[in-house]
This record gives C-alpha cells, structure tokens and sequence, in this order.
C-alpha cells in the first residue's frame, strides 16, 4: 500500500472506530503525545486521554452519530509526515453539509504505521467568510474548497 493510501486509510479508521463508538480504537489512531484540539477549543494531549474523552462523548452526547470525512489535501513532507485538509461533520442520518474543517498532522512512527500527531478543527462560519470577501475581495483564496 503506498503512503497516500495508508494515510487514507488511517482517516477511515478513525470514521470507523467513530461509527462504532469506540473510544479505545480512534484514540489508537493517535501517537502517544498526540494534539487533539476540538472545535470548541478543548485540547486533549495522548491517545489514550483522545479515547477516553471520545468514549465519554460517544457515551453520551454522540451517541449514535456518525462521522462524514471528505479528504480535501494530502501533502508529504519528508517520509514520514503528511498534512492533511479535510471537510467533515458529525450527524445522525444523512448530513446536510458538511460544515467544519480538520487539518491534521500525520507521521510514521518507527514500526511502519502512520498515526495522527495533532488535529485542529474548526467550524466553517460560511457567513463571516462571505462578509470578509464582500469588505476586502483580496482575502477571497485563490482555490474554493
């Protein structure tokens, strides 16, 4: 499998192990000292604090979502480290857009296998965007994701 993949299957690991409600297997996609910094702004640190909040959050006020990922980029940096933009949301049933951004920081660790290093999401305010573009067009990005 080449890296693209591999980094692409880690992603659906992680929508996986969500869907299921597995705390335990989505914080195993992270390293040890991972970042996790929600869209809300809480910050967990290590895979084992990410899954042990996350089966709380399952547990509870997720419980029962599931995760929609759409991978928007994936660059590599050296062999061992990736960046990658993707648009995603949490939902139960269908979702009707897909409105927060996740940039994730992945790397490959000693044993071969990549995992997240840190992840920073952030709610999409399509409404802010469009008055900072209408007030200033040159902040408008070159590409639209």
């Amino acid at each position: 499998m080449g890296d693209t993949a591999a980094v692409r299957a880690l992603l659906e690991e992680t929508r996986e192990a969500w869907d299921r409600g597995d705390g335990i297997a989505y914080g195993a996609a992270f390293t040890d000292d991972a970042t996790d910094v929600t869209f809300v702004g809480t910050v967990y640190r290590g895979a084992k604090e990410i899954g042990a909040a996350h089966q709380a959050l399952f547990d509870s006020f997720l419980k029962g979502t599931r995760l929609t990922m759409e991978i928007l980029d994936i660059r590599f940096y050296g062999p061992d480290t990736a960046v990658v933009v993707s648009r995603g949301d949490v939902h139960k049933g269908r979702p009707k857009k897909l409105g927060k951004l996740q940039t994730y920081t992945v790397v490959r660790g000693a044993d071969g296998r990549w995992r997240i290093a840190a992840i920073q999401k952030t709610k999409h305010n399509r409404l802010m965007e469009a008055f900072s573009f209408a007030l200033q067009p040159a902040t408008r990005p070159r590409t639209r994701n």
